[in-house]
This record gives structure tokens, C-alpha cells and sequence, in this order.
């Protein structure tokens, strides 16, 4: 079952330092999610001086128990990056099912 996460980081003036604390451990979760087949692709999402404020995804998992497993030890989370999280089940479309996705 497909996911968009739509996680929007702090507005705080530690937000962009938290995120950058934990950047490379949520890099290495990515990288492993992506090996499994479970995370299709992630983008970061900018703010209007081109900072990363959250983070955008599409990811892959049995069911919205197994994400929110998934969800519970990603660094973002565990390290109070993402303060708006957003999930909505979606379906990949037509013209993107050929597209190599590692499994």
C-alpha cells in the first residue's frame, strides 16, 4: 500500500539545526528503506529563503500500522524535526509503475 507523507519541520529558530543533527541517520534510514522497497522517493521541501522545512515522500508498506512502525524510529521523528505529519494513502500512477524501484 503507497503512503504520501507530507512532515513539516519546526518554525523555532533550532528547527534547521535539529534537522541537520539527525540528517545523516534519516540519509542511511532512506537509503535502507529504499534497498527494501519500502520508500519510492523523498524530496525536501523548502522554505522561501531555499532552507529545508520538512520533507515530502512516497513510500511503500503492507499497511498504515507497518509506516507508522517505520515512522516511529526514523531520526526525524525520534529527534523532533517533523512537527506536522501528514499521511494520506495514495496509488502511483500509470506512467510511473516502470520506473526501476530496488527491491
Amino acid at each position: 500500500m503507497e503512503f504520501l507523507i507530507i512532515a513539516k519541520d519546526g518554525t523555532d529558530c533550532d528547527a534547521l539545526s535539529r534537522r541537520l543533527t539527525v540528517r545523516e541517520k534519516h540519509i542511511a534510514l532512506s537509503d535502507e528503506a529504499i534497498q527494501r522497497g519500502e520508500q519510492v522517493v523523498g524530496a525536501a521541501i523548502l522554505n522561501e529563503q531555499g532552507q529545508m522545512a520538512g520533507s515530502a515522500m512516497i513510500v511503500d508498506f503492507p499497511d498504515r500500522e507497518a509506516l507508522q512502525k517505520w515512522l516511529d524510529h526514523e531520526p526525524y521523528v525520534t529527534g523532533n524535526v517533523w512537527q506536522d505529519i501528514q499521511v494520506f494513502p495514495c496509488k502511483i500512477g500509470p506512467s510511473f509503475q516502470n520506473i526501476k524501484r530496488s527491491s
